[in-house]
């Protein structure tokens, strides 16, 4: 479903910009924002869960970490603190009666003059939640998706700062998401400059070999990715493992057991083919379907284990 087609059906009519909640219609800025026209902004994605007990934001606290510390390399301070976005992305919740949904949250650098410097810039900040369901497709989850590994390469920490959520620098996942639609593929893959497997255009990757699980490390120029750590956590005490700091090969993603994706779009979704070999058995692999199981198990029914990751939204 498309955003004008939420916004018609009702499940959405209200964004939270700078302190204030707007109509979804008068959500706008300046044509010459500053973040507009040099990729000056920050941002995270995040998922309210319906759980047992009610809807809850899933890790939000470490979300906030990330989105505060994104904004340092481009010195740009979010002008509202902890308690006033969380505040706030409760009451859109609460206002649109979502019990589950995506949450937005994006800062950037706005209006004021259009030289490379944004110091004269004012920082604004805006929210927005909206129903989504699995990003990669409902099917994608249990049969999995096929996947290309992109001619475009991952920028390198030593270009843009990699372990910042910044707005700028997807457009090197724009690209290569693009080029793997043209092509007739589900998603796509990125190789870092040294040509080892770095992630997904928006998710983190995970590859299973003799039962033990490889995910590329922070050195491979990937994002610090919240799922990810989820996922590390819950293998492990399945008793899986991991090696979380794995270099990949290209050519080892065609002789892996399984592959999948993890993210908060993408939760965690199996890989079937990459570059139309078959991967494994070409469907969910065992320990694929365990992780992925214990994802769900945990957001469904919030488990005491991890409590302190859920923030309530009461209703």
């Amino acid at each position: 479903m498309g955003f004008e087609e939420m916004r018609e059906s009702g499940d959405v009519d209200t964004v939270w910009m700078d302190g204030e909640f707007v109509d979804w219609d008068d959500a706008k800025i300046h044509v010459l924002t500053h973040g507009l026209h040099y990729g000056t902004g920050i941002f995270e994605g995040v998922r309210c869960y319906d759980t047992e007990d009610g809807p809850a934001i899933f890790r939000w606290e470490e979300h906030l970490d990330r989105f505060y510390a994104s904004g340092k390399p481009y010195n740009l301070d979010i002008p509202f603190d902890r308690d006033e976005l969380t505040e706030a992305t409760k009451e859109l919740i609460r206002r649109q009666e979502l019990p589950s949904c995506y949450i937005r949250p994006v800062a950037y650098y706005g209006y004021d003059m259009l030289g490379l410097s944004p110091e004269t810039c004012p920082e604004q900040v805006a929210i927005a939640v909206w129903p989504w369901g699995a990003y990669l497709g409902e099917d994608a989850l249990e049969e999995g998706v096929e996947v290309t590994v992109s001619s475009w390469r991952k920028y390198a920490s030593s270009q843009i700062p990699t372990n910042a959520k910044t707005t700028g620098p997807y457009v090197n996942s724009v690209l290569a998401s693009l080029e793997a639609k043209r092509e007739g593929y589900t998603e796509a893959l990125l190789l870092n400059e040294e040509g080892n497997v770095a992630e997904g255009p928006g998710e983190n990757l995970f590859l299973v070999r003799n039962g033990e699980i490889y995910t590329p490390g922070l050195a491979e120029g990937i994002l610090d990715g919240i799922t990810r750590n989820t996922v590390i956590t819950l293998a492990r005490e399945q008793g899986y493992t991991v090696h979380e700091d794995a270099t990949i090969s290209r050519g080892e993603l065609h002789t892996a057991d399984e592959l999948f994706f993890s993210g908060t779009a993408a939760e965690v979704t199996p890989i079937r083919k990459v570059d139309n070999v078959v991967i494994g058995e070409g469907t969910r692999g065992p320990v694929t379907g365990d992780i992925q199981q214990a994802f769900f198990d945990l957001v469904e029914r919030r488990t005491d284990d991890h409590a302190d990751w859920f923030t309530d939204v009461e209703m």
